[in-house]
Order: structure tokens, then sequence, then C-alpha cells
């Protein structure tokens, strides 16, 4: 044999050695979280079809377990933050997120901004309302004798987030009085849902899950702040079993499931 025909069957040899230990690693890591206990992710309210769905891509990728709990980014944080069991926190908002990083409860190296999305002004399906978000708008007489939904403003993130873009359009004093405040974004989204308020502001991965709500109008991006969720690994939680999920929820496959449901993956989540 030639010295170039050796060195073409080591090249070869090595080759199948490296591919062999990637499925071997592969198949390594699903027996392993196969005999994970479950990790129980928190995760904002408009996450929650996202996360239902990656759970189960999670279980038949690997055998392991996610178990979502969601509610308001507030809430969640509050509980973390009293010791509640969660692994993982996705929030809604940076500022729920900085309150538990102040308390030390988060893995701070783990953070990172997953995702954003956009606020949108809904209204159910079937209303007349149509209208441009701008500083000339008399919202106000546009509502009438109706309700705005929106998150409670002093602690859900989709309600700060609308308080914030009303002020900068000058319009939050013509609808201050008109809010019909609610515990999540979700909740805001039944009320135009049911047609139990003539319009809402909610975030648009969720107008996009209601088929009897239409998007009005996108609140302009220099009226809003970056509506950025951020996840983290719960301090005292980050064991091999909550790494493979936090992993899993940065990676490819998760990816894919966010944009599914009109999340934009940011730049250092991606």
């Amino acid at each position: 044999m030639t010295l170039a025909s050796r060195r073409l069957v080591a090249v070869l040899i090595l080759l199948a050695a490296t591919l062999c230990a990637g499925v071997l690693t592969g198949a390594g890591t699903a027996r392993a979280a196969e005999s994970d206990p479950p990790v129980t992710l928190f995760a904002a309210a408009s996450t929650t079809e996202a996360v239902n769905e990656i759970a189960e891509a999670y279980a038949a990728a690997t055998g392991g377990s996610i178990r979502p709990v969601v509610a308001s980014s507030s809430t969640l944080a509050r509980q973390i933050a009293q010791g509640a069991p969660a692994d993982l926190f996705l929030s809604a908002n940076v500022t729920w997120m900085d309150h538990l990083d102040g308390r030390q409860a988060i893995v701070p190296e783990t953070r990172v901004a997953l995702l954003s999305n956009r606020l949108v002004l809904v209204a159910p399906a079937d209303s007349p309302l149509r209208l441009r978000l701008s500083p000339d708008l008399d919202l106000g007489a546009l509502l009438g004798d109706g309700r705005l939904a929106v998150g409670d403003p002093a602690h859900v993130p989709a309600g700060i987030y609308a308080r914030h873009a009303l002020e900068a359009l000058g319009l939050w004093a013509q609808v201050e009085d008109k809010l019909a405040q609610s515990a999540n974004v979700r909740a805001a989204l039944a009320l135009v849902d049911r047609g139990e308020a003539a319009a809402g502001i909610v975030y648009e991965t969720d107008a996009a899950i209601a088929p009897r709500v239409k998007i009005v109008d996108v609140f302009p991006s220099e009226v809003t702040p970056a509506i950025t969720y951020p996840l983290a690994i719960v301090a005292g939680h980050d064991s091999p079993a909550v790494r493979r999920v936090y992993d899993f929820l940065t990676g490819d496959a998760a990816a894919a499931i966010f944009r599914k449901y009109g999340f934009t993956r940011t730049p250092a989540g991606s």
C-alpha cells in the first residue's frame, strides 16, 4: 500500500470514528433525558401555545419531560422569588428578570434574550373600528362607551408596554378611565374575543391565535420599548437535566416552533 493510500485509509478511519462518537453522544443524551425528572418551565402567558408544543417536541426527541407553568411574568417572578419550584423562567419583559437577578434568584450566565414581539391594537373581528395609531387620534371618542382591554399597567408586561406606548402617543389621558384591566395579556385578549371590550392592546402573537379578533393597527416601534423575552435558569436548579432543556429551548427546533407562533428570535438568542 502506498503512502497516499495509507493516509487516505487513516483519514477514513478517523472520520468514521468521529461520526460514531457523535451518534453515541446523541443517543446518550436521549437516554439521559429519558431518566430525567420533569423540568418545570415558568413561562409568560403569551408563550402558552409555543411552550406547550416545545414540550411535546422535547419529549418526542429525547424522552424527557418539560412541565410548562404559564401566567403573567409578574406573578411567576414573584412566585420564584418566594421559592416556587421553577427550574427555568421565560419572562415577557426584562424588568421581571431583573427583579429576580437583583435577588440572586437566577443563574446570571444563563440569562439570554431569547425572543421579541410587537404590540398591537385589536378589536372583535366583526368590529367596524378602523384607525391609524398617531398623536392626532381621538381614541377615546372612537371607543365610545366601550372598554379598552389591557393587562394591568401596574405589573403585567403587556399592560406596562401599552401604557408606555399610549403615553408616548399622547393618548393615555383619553382612555385611562375606559380601561378593562386584566391579570395577564391572555385575559385581556379574551375580553376582546368575547366582545366584552371594544378594543384591546395585546402582543401580535396573541392576536394570531384568536380567530375572532382582528389587528386594527401595530404600534409604531418608536413608541414602544423593545419587547424582549429573556430566559434563564433559576438559582439552585442548574442541573444536567435542566441544562438539557435549556439547550433545547435555545436551539433550532424550539426556534422553529417560536417562529411558527409569530415570535422573532433575537440575535442573542439565535
